[in-house]
């Protein structure tokens, strides 16, 4: 099934110096997915009754969903690539996945939003890992 990121991957004119477009578009796909995965968490998170046990939950998601889509952002422009600043960007992404997947699964047990939103953030991380080992 095609999708946006891939179909403009696909009309990108310029070589993409061989980036694996596969995992480029499923980098991308998971980071916007995250992003809006730890946004919905971090709002559901402040509806919960016990919200100030959520603050550190709340937070993490917060500076996930910023790092996955300025991720995406980077990764989505071509145009005078650099690979050191995309290796860079990858790796605090995937930092900061781990850490939000791990805080969000310490709640998921109480609250599904936090398992579904630590399943989002392990795939980014998987993600951006699988990216980065491509670029080597």
């Amino acid at each position: 099934m095609a999708t946006a990121v891939k179909d403009m991957l696909d009309t990108y004119p310029a070589d993409l110096g061989g980036v694996d477009r596969e995992k480029l578009a499923r980098c991308i796909e998971e980071c916007i997915a995250c992003a809006q995965a730890c946004t919905a968490c971090a709002d559901a998170c402040m509806s919960e009754d016990m919200v100030s046990e959520l603050t550190k939950c709340i937070r993490t998601d917060a500076d996930c969903a910023d790092i996955c889509n300025a991720t995406a952002a980077v990764l989505s422009r071509h145009t005078g690539y650099d690979a050191n600043i995309t290796r860079a960007i990858l790796q605090a992404c995937a930092t900061v996945c781990k850490a939000c997947g791990d805080e969000c699964e310490r709640h998921a047990d109480q609250h599904d939003h936090c398992r579904v939103c630590a399943e989002a953030c392990r795939r980014c991380e998987q993600a951006c890992n699988d990216l980065l080992t491509s670029l080597g």
